[in-house]
């Protein structure tokens, strides 16, 4: 019985299969449970493929085509693909395309190919990070865990992103700077934040709280306010940043990192891929690639 196996992938190249359609409620054939396993259930000429050997090719189908295969419709839709690739390449092979320099060259890079993300995968499903690895990695991604906790003031100019409410004059943006500008002196000089926002800041989601915020992490907000929230020292009031939104007035109450408990999950998650590539870069190091400068250029 001969058989070259192959990933699914290629026979969907070939053509999407359709979406089944709903099964009958009298079925005409055998649920695949009750077909041997070395039952053959597709043979193109010489090619024969079981029902052990469909069933893999099967499983190489992504999670979202899973459900196209679950009746009798939906597999034999994919057989016709594969047996359509089968017949094209047996008459390749009858016509020695399979032996040109170029076809050969493409076979053998395919198999690597496949070889290259098959490793890829392994290396980053089954290598396993111990305790002092992930804290290492905490370490080393450690600004990726700070939250800061902070208040503002939003005074809107005409054209920005906040909506203008109502009763309240359409400020022009030199307006709304010196608006912003003459709040900032006014908390300067003494005045509360929070009494202030409550009074001013025309987010009125947050102007309601004082101007809080609560605690966010980096990326949350647009990034003229992200970047000088982070940067700005607890207790202090910003200078007016500008954003989509307007012009803010921060303070930032608090500077904090999340506990490497915390984000334990997330750095698992993150982990694979990296240990995957730390893995590759050391079997390039053990398997070095060697360059003819005298065709790539140094």
């Amino acid at each position: 019985m001969r058989f070259s196996f192959f990933l699914l992938g290629a026979a969907l190249a070939w053509g999407q299969t359709t979406a089944p359609q709903a099964a009958p409620a009298v079925q005409t054939m055998p649920a695949p449970s009750m077909v041997a396993p070395d039952a053959v259930v597709l043979s193109v000429g010489e090619d024969k493929i079981t029902k052990t050997q469909f069933d893999m090719i099967l499983s190489t189908l992504p999670p979202q085509q899973q459900a196209n295969v679950q009746t009798p419709k939906g597999r034999r839709d994919i057989a016709e693909k594969l047996a359509e690739i089968l017949t094209l390449a047996q008459e390749a092979k009858a016509r020695k395309l399979d032996q040109t320099p170029k076809v050969q060259t493409q076979i053998v890079l395919s198999t690597d190919q496949l070889l290259a993300n098959t490793m890829y995968r392994d290396l980053a499903e089954n290598t396993k990070p111990d305790d002092a690895a992930m804290h290492a990695y905490y370490d080393a991604h450690k600004t990726e865990w700070e939250e800061v906790k902070a208040r503002h003031i939003l005074i809107r100019f005409q054209g920005s992103k906040m909506p203008l409410a109502e009763g309240k004059k359409d400020l022009t943006e030199a307006e709304a700077l010196a608006k912003v500008t003459e709040l900032r002196a006014k908390i300067v000089a003494g005045a509360d934040f929070a009494a202030v926002a409550k009074e001013s800041s025309d987010d009125t989601g947050s102007g309601a709280n004082g101007g809080d915020l609560g605690a966010f992490a980096r990326g949350a907000m647009v990034p003229e306010f992200d970047k000088e929230a982070f940067l700005l020292p607890a207790g202090q009031v910003s200078q007016p940043v500008k954003s989509p939104f307007g012009y803010h007035l921060i303070k930032v109450e608090a500077h904090s990192t999340k506990p490497f408990e915390d984000v334990k999950a997330a750095i698992l998650k993150r982990m694979p891929d990296d240990m995957a590539k730390k893995a590759l870069s050391d079997l390039k190091v053990k398997r070095p690639a060697v360059y003819n400068d005298a065709y790539f250029g140094k």
